[in-house]
């Protein structure tokens, strides 16, 4: 069930001067979901984690940002001497995956793993995958075939959403379908050659991003994904899940930074009177990725036929003051809603 320190672990340092996005890519390198800010003699400086990366970005920093500003500065550590056993209720208890190890010097000299870090299974979390809408906007590309199934790299879009969530240890999947959905059922039957369970929902009419989920109440016990068929990103899934779960949330909303440029320059006024100039501004704000998390007591706010989409279904849950919060992505992401999208891909 462990790990033990090996000379791998060196691989996770970094020094204090490293930027967000350096930690970004040390953090996809290793696989070991921690890294260990040290100085030049490798005395423990602090930790960072996935988490505290997002909630960096949720604060402002940027991929620039130095990691001073998101650096876990009195990680939990052990010291050299201690049994292999105390580690493990050590884990176990504070429900951490890795745990640094220093000497008395206070240097770091390894790393404790649990040994299931990497490939968590999610046979009790679903994910619900919602591809029934129209996609009007890609026309002429969706006359005869759904938008899900248009291909990317010789797959299907849903196929890729499908393969990289299965990598993350989804197995059980349910598809929201509604238009030319008899072809999205035909492509993936029962998803045995995938290598997966997939099930179906039909909107008898189209009930918008969160609606459907009324169809399938009955069948969530745990958290689950929701996805917007039309989503490419390499977002982790699973660690997706493991931040809405470890926040206690009832609702996770993957958001995303969006910068857009105004073509003009900006004049400021204040009654008849400019008081500045701003030559073309940059304006950054937050938007909804289409990727959330989704407690099983969400969906008593749906009603049976009900149409509704997902940001209605956010609001109801702050309107009851049920916990909500954002979940960054750094990760590729591409919401494929245009034909200029579409070809950008495949190029």
């Amino acid at each position: 069930m462990f790990i033990s320190t090996n000379h791998n672990w060196e691989k996770c340092l970094l020094p204090l001067s490293s930027t967000i996005r350096e930690a970004i890519l040390n953090l996809n390198k290793t696989g070991f979901q921690i890294i260990l800010i040290s100085d030049e003699s490798r005395k423990i400086l602090g930790t960072i984690s996935d988490g505290d990366i997002r909630r960096g970005l949720l604060k402002g920093e940027n991929l620039d940002s130095r990691i001073k500003s998101i650096l876990n500065k009195n990680p939990f550590t052990v010291s050299e001497d201690i049994s292999e056993s105390a580690i493990k209720e050590l884990m176990l208890l504070n429900k951490i995956q890795q745990i640094p190890v220093i000497n008395k010097s206070n240097q770091i000299v390894g790393l404790h793993l649990w040994d299931n870090l990497k490939t968590s299974s999610r046979e009790n979390n679903l994910m619900v995958i919602m591809a029934g809408g129209e996609g009007k906007r890609l026309r002429p590309y969706t006359y005869n075939c759904p938008k899900p199934l248009l291909k990317v790299e010789n797959k299907p879009i849903l196929e890729h959403i499908i393969l990289r969530a299965k990598k993350r240890g989804f197995c059980e999947f349910i598809i929201s379908i509604n238009y030319l959905g008899d072809m999205i059922e035909d492509y993936f039957k029962d998803g045995k050659r995938h290598g997966v369970k997939i099930s179906y929902v039909r909107e008898s009419n189209p009930l918008g991003t969160a609606g459907a989920l009324y169809l399938i109440k009955k069948r969530i016990q745990n958290p689950f994904i929701v996805t917007n068929g039309d989503v490419l990103t390499d977002i982790n899934y699973d660690d997706l899940l493991k931040f809405h779960i470890e926040h206690k949330a009832a609702g996770t909303m993957a958001i995303r930074k969006y910068t857009f440029k105004n073509q003009f320059g900006v004049v400021k006024v204040k009654g008849l009177n400019i008081i500045d100039f701003e030559e073309k501004p940059e304006i950054t704000s937050f938007i909804n990725a289409g990727v959330y998390v989704l407690s099983p007591q969400t969906l008593s706010l749906i009603e049976s036929g009900e149409q509704i989409d997902m940001p209605q279904l956010f609001t109801r849950l702050k309107c009851k003051n049920d916990k909500i919060i954002a979940y960054p992505i750094h990760e590729k992401w591409m919401d494929i809603g245009r034909p200029s999208d579409l070809e950008s891909l495949k190029k």
